[in-house]
């Protein structure tokens, strides 16, 4: 079963390569959400251990994705650029940039 929601024949190359990526992630994304349920409730020590590798592996294969978005998918690159790896409050951020005069626009605040 397909999970494109245009015709596929429609779609570039780079489109599907771009779904490919996003649907790996969201794999990645809910199979790390089942590994970490399983750690909060298994009392099994060394399963616990098994499990905690296992969704560390998930992460990591997120990561990869994320990374390969950054380079290929118009848009993440900046976006990743503004929220990732700040200490400030994440829903500030984009207010810095803006009025570090880093809109999108190049106009400023506008109030």
């Amino acid at each position: 079963m397909s999970s494109y929601h245009e015709p596929v024949d429609e779609l570039t190359k780079e489109d599907r390569d771009y779904s490919r990526a996003l649907n790996s992630l969201k794999e990645e994304i809910e199979a790390i959400d089942w590994y970490q349920q399983r750690v909060a409730t298994t009392t099994d020590p060394e399963l616990k251990k098994i499990v905690e590798h296992n969704r560390d592996e998930e992460i990591e294969h997120a990561v990869m994705v994320l990374e390969w978005l950054r380079r290929n998918m118009p848009g993440w690159d900046e976006e990743m650029r503004t929220y990732l790896f700040s200490t400030k409050p994440i829903t500030e951020l984009e207010d810095d940039e803006e009025e570090d005069g880093n809109s999108d626009l190049g106009i400023g605040k506008l109030k």
